[in-house]
């Protein structure tokens, strides 16, 4: 297993301040639409959109909220219209970045996030300018306090996991994004009630590092990109 980064730190921190302020239930919200968009809704039919209610309650989402994101979803008289968006970018000392948005207006989406990287000292790419450097996993988050670090392993790779890190609090499991249930299933089965993150995810396949300014510089941007509504998720290479 290997260590946490520094950046997993700050980003964790940030991501407190994000729920404080009720973007992480919006968020999540969308994404159960768009599991659910198209779908009978049932849960037990649909392995994204039982991924994503898992990963709501988690959150401690309101069984109300998922459900209204559900029916939205599924109703005759829903006009919205929601696409799903990759935006792919570099920023300071190259960082590679990709903004996953939800939205009904791309022009808006793409004007805003442009600005972002702009105004942060990063640089907008085209589609597939730094995708390659990521690979689509299943994430598990599991406190430490919840299980020990031999029996997290064993059940882990018994059930088909590709690897495991940490975080100061947390173990970290990957999987292919087609195999995530199957490992939480197995944690379930050993008396695992909670996940601290339970997510299909791009993760990147080597981390860049740098001093104090490096992270200031690409922290500003992030949270720059945090900011505006369309965005759903970030991917970086931040180490």
């Amino acid at each position: 297993m290997s260590g946490h980064s520094k950046w997993a730190k700050i980003h964790r921190q940030k991501g407190l301040i994000d729920q404080q302020r009720g973007k992480v239930f919006q968020r999540v919200a969308k994404e159960i639409y768009i599991a659910a968009k198209g779908t009978n809704g049932k849960i037990e039919d649909n392995p994204s959109l039982r991924l994503v209610v898992d990963k709501a309650k988690a959150l401690n989402m309101p069984k109300d909220n998922i459900e209204k994101a559900i029916n939205k979803a599924i109703g005759a008289g829903d006009t919205e219209q929601l696409e799903e968006i990759m935006y792919e970018g570099y920023g300071s000392g190259g960082v590679a970045i990709m903004v996953y948005c939800l939205t009904d207006n791309k022009n808006r989406s793409a004007m805003l996030v442009r600005s972002a990287f702009t105004k942060h000292g990063g640089n907008l790419g085209t589609s597939g300018s730094v995708a390659y450097l990521f690979k689509r996993k299943g994430v598990i988050e599991i406190s430490k306090e919840a299980i020990d670090s031999e029996k997290m392993l064993e059940v882990a790779l018994m059930a088909g996991a590709l690897d495991t890190s940490e975080t100061e609090e947390n173990y970290v499991i990957y999987t292919e994004p087609e195999d995530i249930n199957t490992v939480k299933e197995a944690f379930i089965a050993e008396g695992i009630t909670k996940f601290e993150k339970l997510e299909v995810e791009f993760v990147a396949d080597t981390l860049m590092e740098g001093d104090d300014e490096f992270y200031e510089k690409n922290g500003k941007l992030i949270d720059a990109l945090e900011e505006i509504d369309d965005v759903q998720n970030i991917y970086h290479n931040l180490g």
